[in-house]
């Protein structure tokens, strides 16, 4: 059964449906490939469903840990080739990590094992380099 419902709208612009919730997503070409930027494009998503992948895999080991990252966040950095096919050639992303209290350094280094073994981070093509980069704060101490 499909989970995905796409139509091409034309313009260089798709529009996908999530079957199971009904939540919609418009794509968009890039200003660099043709099209207007007004929506995410295609290698938009991707860098972000690998950013999103992460953050959830790490918020299901930290809730078994009982530990709480709300309002953790991420910048994400899509780069793409500049020669040969265009592609993704990296993805950076700048995890901002949000704690109650202070977390042992082993602890946050399984969390951060935990981010690598996302199943997007483990789908992409080898030749995608994923740069993570964490910074880990006490949520009071936020700025």
């Amino acid at each position: 059964m499909a989970t995905i419902h796409t139509v091409y709208q034309g313009d260089l612009r798709t529009e996908a449906t999530h079957l199971q919730s009904g939540t919609v997503i418009n794509t968009d070409a890039p200003t660099d490939n043709n099209g207007r930027g007004e929506a995410f494009s295609p290698t938009d998503l991707v860098a972000g469903a690998l950013g999103s992948c992460m953050m959830t895999i790490m918020g299901i080991r930290a809730r078994r840990e009982g530990i709480d990252l709300t309002g953790s966040e991420m910048a994400i950095t899509k780069i793409m080739t500049t020669e040969g096919p265009r592609k993704i050639a990296r993805i950076e992303i700048n995890l901002t990590m949000l704690t109650p209290e202070e977390l042992p350094s082993e602890k946050k280094a399984e969390l951060e094992q935990a981010a690598h073994t996302c199943p997007v981070a483990l789908t992409l093509h080898p030749d995608v380099q994923q740069v993570l980069r964490f910074e880990w704060k006490v949520a009071e101490q936020v700025d």
